[in-house]
C-alpha cells in the first residue's frame, strides 16, 4: 500500500490518494478541490482513481467530488445522513466564502461493516457519528483513515448542524480505541498520529479507554 498526501484548499483539508502497489488501483479519501493537482498525484504516481472516498460531506471534504469523478470516472461513495451537506454545497460555500463548486454527484452510500475493494485492498467502514451524522473512518490494513472524527490529540467539532459530543465520544471509544494501538492514524487535517497515542494522551475525553 502506498498512500500519498496532498494538503487542499484555505481550510488544509488532508487528502490522501491511497495506491495498491501491486495493480496501481486508487482510493481517493476526501476530495477538497483542486482537481489538477490530485490527477497529476495520481498520474506520477501511474495509479488509477477508482473510487472517491468521502469520510463526511462538509465541503471542504467534498469540494472537488464533481471535478474529479468527471475527469477520472471514479465513483464517488458518502454516508446517506451526510447528504444534507452534499446537496447543499453551493450555500455552504457561499456562507463562508470560499471558491465555487459543482454539486457532487453521488454513485452510492456508505455503510457501515462494508467492504470497499480497491485493487488487493479492502477499506472497512466504520460509521463514527459525532462530527456529523453521517461521519465514517476507513480501516485498510493497519491504517486508519479517520476523516474528521479523531485527531493527533484532538477531535473534529460538534457544533455544526447534526454534530453530537455525546455521540463523538462514543464513536471514539467505543469503535476506534477498540482497535489495535499500533494502528496508525491518517486525519483529516494535521499531522498523523496512532490509537495507541491518543488512548493515552487525547485530551477530549474525561476518562481513558479501558
Amino acid at each position: 500500500m502506498i498512500i500519498k498526501t496532498l494538503v487542499i484548499g484555505p481550510i488544509e483539508v488532508n487528502n490522501y490518494l491511497v495506491i495498491d502497489e501491486n495493480t496501481k488501483d486508487a482510493a481517493l479519501i476526501d476530495a477538497g478541490g483542486d482537481w489538477e493537482k490530485t490527477v497529476k498525484l495520481a498520474k506520477d504516481n501511474n495509479a488509477s482513481i477508482k473510487y472517491i472516498l468521502n469520510t463526511h460531506g462538509h465541503f471542504d471534504h467534498t469540494a472537488g467530488d464533481y471535478d474529479l469523478r468527471e475527469k477520472t470516472g471514479a465513483k464517488v461513495l458518502v454516508h446517506q445522513n451526510d447528504m444534507y451537506f452534499v446537496e447543499n454545497i453551493k450555500a455552504h460555500l457561499e456562507l463562508y466564502n470560499m471558491p465555487k463548486f459543482e454539486t457532487p454527484k453521488i454513485d452510492a452510500y456508505l455503510e457501515d461493516g462494508q467492504i470497499i475493494k480497491v485493487g488487493n485492498l479492502e477499506f472497512k467502514v466504520i460509521h463514527t457519528p459525532g462530527h456529523s451524522e453521517g461521519a465514517v473512518c476507513f480501516l485498510v490494513d493497519d491504517v486508519l483513515f479517520s476523516g474528521d472524527t479523531l485527531f493527533a490529540d484532538s477531535v473534529g467539532r460538534t457544533d455544526l448542524p447534526g454534530g453530537s459530543y455525546e455521540k463523538l465520544k462514543d464513536s471514539v471509544i467505543n469503535k476506534l480505541f477498540t482497535l489495535d494501538e499500533s494502528i496508525k492514524v491518517y486525519p483529516g487535517h494535521g499531522s498523523s498520529t496512532s490509537i495507541g497515542h491518543e488512548k493515552k494522551n487525547n485530551p477530549f475525553f474525561g476518562i481513558k479507554a479501558q
